[in-house]
């Protein structure tokens, strides 16, 4: 063998040794959808429906669409365990499989990673999906051009929640003591500004109760709760704390009918491990659950039926949770459908281009009843100003073995909220030296 070709070999050899390992890149007609996700740790159930539905709906339309104008949709999973350092790493490596699109948009699922992305997401030119949670000033978008806290924000979230539970008070909360109990995290502690001005305006006092990661011990959080007897308790808990929640109310005797939990404090997995205890438990939501929307029965005929859904427990699919994936999985398809429109159908889209679709989507009822997506969404439409888009929920109550819708849609006191997270996102800009504007 000649020095030549020794070295060529060599050459070729350290080559193959820097491969990345695992799924190949992106390939050219496809879009690559990074899915940082977490199955296991102690929120991984949440997770399995949730990331499921999620995939289920994007492998729904690659069968019955050929993806999106016929580019198929890709995506690989990284594990987070809804850890914030992992969820960075994830990021990252994600980021690095597609060199175009970097990942064409990412939905965390945990506020804390959201936080620490927020800055890497607009450096990177790729935009961060926070649906239902994250950063409230990020609906402005003059500061936060990448981050899009799609639905309903935690701030408004909890403003709607106060506003039903006056209508079950004449309209009015004067006198009366609201415990908060919440996970002792950026996602708990998101809201409290918001609850704070709602007690200043409506005259009602509040108890902060934090609740330590995961939420499995709360014996001194609940003989408080029994000493003061709040009127009601505003819960919002995560994964194991829930369940644990309303089975301590149970043993100090508190009614489940006084508690109302945020939307990831409401779902089968919540209720169904608390048995006789979570009855007349209350939630905020913004889907339905069960096969009624025609999305969900669509994938378990043409998923499910060809043996390629995601869920290994199939009892998972139509759940609250696993709905909830499949209408943000629903967004983020219509957002790519919606840049495709504008810069070329049939083509992959960047990160660039995903961000401009999602502040320009326009979800209606009627595009909503087309998908099939009636009843797991509310009506959104973005704008630079405006990254959340909608700002509504719905009441459910779990009557023992399902959920009940309660409400109407409810929208939370915008003219109350919003100056809020205006605020906060100008303190933001002045802090990172951000002149506020849109992008074209």
């Amino acid at each position: 063998m000649t020095p030549i070709k020794q070295v060529l070999l060599a050459a070729a050899a350290v080559t193959t040794l820097l491969l990345p390992v695992g799924p190949a890149l992106a390939q050219a007609n496809e879009q690559f959808i990074a899915l940082p996700s977490y199955r296991v740790g102690p929120y991984g159930s949440n997770g399995q429906a949730f990331y499921g539905g999620y995939v289920d709906y994007l492998n729904y339309v690659n069968i019955k669409e050929s993806g999106v104008n016929g580019v198929k949709l890709a995506w690989e999973e990284c594990e987070t365990e809804y850890n914030t350092a992992k969820g960075v790493e994830c990021y990252e490596r994600l980021k690095a499989k597609d060199p175009v699109a970097h990942g064409t948009v990412y939905n965390v699922m945990a506020t804390g990673i959201a936080y620490a992305l927020i800055d890497k997401s607009v450096a990177d030119k790729v935009p961060l999906m926070m649906v239902g949670y994250g950063r409230t000033d990020a609906v402005d978008g003059s500061v936060f051009p990448y981050a899009f806290p799609l639905v309903t924000t935690y701030q408004m979230q909890i403003s709607a929640i106060v506003k039903f539970l006056a209508s079950k008070n004449k309209d009015s909360l004067a006198g009366k003591k609201i415990a908060y109990m919440y996970h002792d995290s950026a996602y708990g502690k998101e809201p409290i500004v918001a609850l704070e001005a709602e007690a200043a305006l409506r005259k009602f006092s509040v108890m902060q109760i934090p609740v330590a990661h995961p939420g499995n011990e709360q014996g001194a959080q609940w003989l408080r709760i029994r000493q003061e007897k709040p009127d009601y308790v505003i819960f919002w808990g995560w994964g194991v704390m829930n369940q644990t929640a309303m089975k301590a109310a149970q043993k100090v005797g508190y009614p489940r009918e006084q508690m109302i939990g945020s939307w990831w404090a409401g779902s089968e997995e919540d209720t169904v491990p608390a048995g006789a205890a979570a009855k007349g438990y209350m939630s905020a939501t913004w889907n339905v659950a069960g096969d009624t929307p025609p999305a969900i029965a669509g994938i378990k005929s043409v998923v499910y039926a060809a043996n390629k859904g995601n869920m290994q427990d199939k009892a998972k699919v139509g759940t609250i949770l696993y709905n909830r994936g499949v209408s943000v999985a629903i967004i983020t398809v219509e957002a790519i459908r919606n840049a495709q429109a504008k810069f070329g159908k049939g083509k992959p889209i960047t990160g660039e281009q995903m961000r401009w679709a999602l502040e320009n989507l326009d979800l209606s009822n009627a595009r909503l009843k087309q998908l099939g997506a009636t009843d797991l969404l509310p009506e959104i439409k973005t704008s630079c100003a405006n990254h959340e888009g909608s700002g509504k929920v719905k009441i459910q109550q779990w009557d023992g073995s399902k959920w009940i819708v309660v409400s109407d849609w409810i929208e939370g006191n915008k003219n109350l909220i919003h100056p809020l997270f205006k605020a906060s996102a100008a303190r933001y800009a002045k802090e990172k030296g951000i002149t506020p504007g849109c992008m074209k």
